[in-house]
C-alpha cells in the first residue's frame, strides 16, 4: 500500500492533492479495524508515547490520540503531511523535527518499507525507546485470497518496472522483525474488507494506495483505472457497492 527521510523509510512518489483527499476520505477507513486491534492489543492509553511512520493523513494517530496517547506522525509526501496537519497532528517531514524515541512506533503498511524493508526496519528501532515495541503490519496474503486479483492491472500496465506488491512475501513482518534481532512479543489477524458505496469510489480509493503509480505512470491514469473498474466488476453487488474480503496482519516486536 512508502516512508521517512532519515530512517532509510523512501517516500512515496508524491500524491497529488486528489489522491491524497481520495486515500484520507474513501482508503483510509478501511484499515481501522487493523489500528484499533493494534492499540487494543498494546493498550494504548494515557502513558503511550506513539509515533506512526509513514502515516498519511495520520487517521491512526487520531485514534491513538482518542485513547489519551502522546502521538507523533512522520510523512514524507507533502499532500498527505498537510492533511494530516489540518487534523492538528503534530507530523514532520523528518525524524529531526520530533522527538528521537518513542515507546511505540508503528509501520501499519508494508509498501512504506521502501526498496530495503530490513534496513528500513533496523534504523527505525532508532526511534523505539529500550523496552518499547515496534509495530509490523501489512496485507495477509491467506485471509485476502482471491481480492489479490484487483493487483493485476497494477502489473499488468508498468511496462516492466518493478511493482510494489503489498502481498510480497519481502514484506512479513514476522521475519522483518527476525531478521532485525527484535524479540516477538504478539502477533494478530484482523478482517479489513474494502467496502465502497460505489465503483467510482472503489477505484479512486485504490489508485490512492500507492500500488498502481508504476502503470499509471506509464499507461496513464484512464487506462489504468479503467482495467482496474474491470477486475472490480466481480467484487461488485447487486447495489452497485464494491467489497474486497481483505484480510490485515501484524507483529508486535519489542527492543531490547
Amino acid at each position: 500500500m512508502a516512508v521517512a527521510h532519515g530512517t532509510a523509510l523512501d517516500p512515496s512518489r508524491s500524491r497529488s492533492g486528489s489522491s491524497a483527499r481520495d486515500w484520507a476520505e474513501i482508503q483510509e477507513r478501511t484499515l481501522v479495524p487493523l489500528y484499533e486491534a493494534v492499540h487494543e492489543r498494546l493498550g494504548v492509553g494515557p502513558a503511550t508515547s506513539l509515533l506512526g511512520l509513514g502515516c498519511r493523513s495520520g487517521l491512526a494517530l487520531l485514534l491513538a490520540a482518542a485513547r489519551g496517547a502522546q502521538v507523533a506522525g512522520l510523512e514524507p509526501d507533502g499532500p498527505l503531511r498537510e492533511l494530516a496537519r489540518a487534523r492538528r497532528l503534530p507530523v514532520a517531514a523528518h525524524p529531526g523535527a520530533t522527538r528521537t524515541a518513542h515507546a511505540v512506533v508503528t509501520l501499519f503498511e508494508p509498501l512504506r518499507l521502501g526498496s530495503d524493508p530490513r534496513r528500513t526496519v533496523r534504523e527505525a528501532l532508532r526511534l523505539v525507546l529500550p523496552g518499547g515495541v515496534l509495530v509490523l503490519a501489512g496485507l495477509d496474503p491467506v485471509a485476502t485470497g482471491r481480492a489479490a486479483d484487483v493487483l493485476a492491472p497494477a502489473r499488468r500496465r508498468a511496462g516492466g518496472a518493478r511493482v510494489p506488491d503489498p502481498l510480497d512475501p519481502v514484506g512479513d513482518p514476522e521475519a522483518l522483525a527476525a531478521a532485525a534481532g527484535l524479540r516477538l512479543i504478539g502477533r494478530g489477524h484482523t478482517d479489513c474488507p474494502f467496502g465502497y458505496p460505489d465503483l467510482d469510489s472503489a477505484v479512486r480509493g485504490l489508485l490512492s494506495t500507492g500500488w498502481y503509480d508504476a502503470a499509471v505512470g506509464f499507461a496513464g491514469e484512464l487506462p489504468a483505472a479503467k482495467e482496474l473498474a474491470e477486475a472490480l466488476h466481480s467484487f461488485t453487488r447487486s447495489d452497485g457497492s464494491v467489497w474486497l474480503p481483505v484480510g490485515a496482519r501484524f507483529v508486535l516486536a519489542a527492543r531490547d
